[in-house]
């Protein structure tokens, strides 16, 4: 039996888990997928020395500092500096991966209208990041949005009508609104969307957030996270199986 698992902190939500245990129930798969909790990145070695794993997926907050603690990354990894999936290589070296672009631009591209040609990511972090370069991969231009800006980013109160009217694409990549802070989010003036918005929330539970409902209100098109994880998740697999 192969092993799998998820590196991270506080992880018993682990949307990983639940999606590969039914993936290798439903496909008779011989294999196993276990949540690695640890405190610290640090303990990493301790796990990936001993063997027991035949890949990884890394989740917060550990996306970015686990690559020292990896032998080399793929391209497009490089350029985002995040990391989400771990392959073993034959030679015994560690390599890591991005799926999150992966999963991000499948999930979108179906929803994407002739109009969209400029986003707002909300929030910096991590997450963000993988976003931005999806978004560029598909030639769309990007701002973002932060509490604390720095140079070329909008603040939330810097968000105008011509703001909104040029941007119509909005990517949520804060935890604003998971649960169990289900009425929790960005602080966005919902007044200036309308019909030609898209609004991306990254979260997945609940399945549609306060973000979204309000975005709706206002006649948006709305999306959740679930498809970029299930997506992320498949090539992760892609990955892992791969010679």
């Amino acid at each position: 039996m192969r092993i799998f698992g998820l590196i991270g902190k506080d992880i018993d939500y682990s949307f990983s888990r639940k999606y590969f245990s039914e993936k290798f129930k439903k496909e008779s798969i011989d294999a196993e997928y276990r949540n690695f909790d640890i405190p610290s990145i640090k303990n990493f070695p301790e796990i990936s020395q001993n063997n027991i794993a035949s890949g990884f997926n890394v989740t917060i907050p550990y996306k970015e500092t686990i690559i020292p603690y990896l032998d080399h990354l793929d391209a497009h990894a490089e350029k985002i500096k995040a990391v989400n999936t771990i392959k073993f290589e034959k030679d015994g070296s560690l390599c890591g991966y991005n799926t999150d672009y992966w999963g991000f631009m499948q999930s979108i591209k179906p929803h994407l209208g002739a109009h969209h040609k400029n986003a707002l990511i909300l929030g910096t972090g991590g997450a963000s990041k993988a976003i931005a370069y999806a978004l560029d991969l598909l030639d769309i231009q990007t701002e973002f949005v932060s509490r604390d800006p720095e140079n070329n980013q909008f603040s939330y109160s810097a968000l105008t009508t011509n703001v909104l009217n040029s941007h119509t694409l909005i990517i949520n990549c804060t935890p604003l609104g998971t649960s169990p802070n289900i009425e929790k989010y960005p602080n966005i003036p919902f007044e200036f969307l309308s019909e030609k918005h898209l609004v991306f929330d990254l979260i997945y539970n609940p399945s549609q957030t306060k973000l979204m409902q309000l975005a709706a209100e206002k006649g948006a098109k709305t999306i959740n996270g679930l498809a970029m994880l299930e997506q992320q998740a498949e090539k992760s697999w892609q990955i892992w199986n791969s010679r």
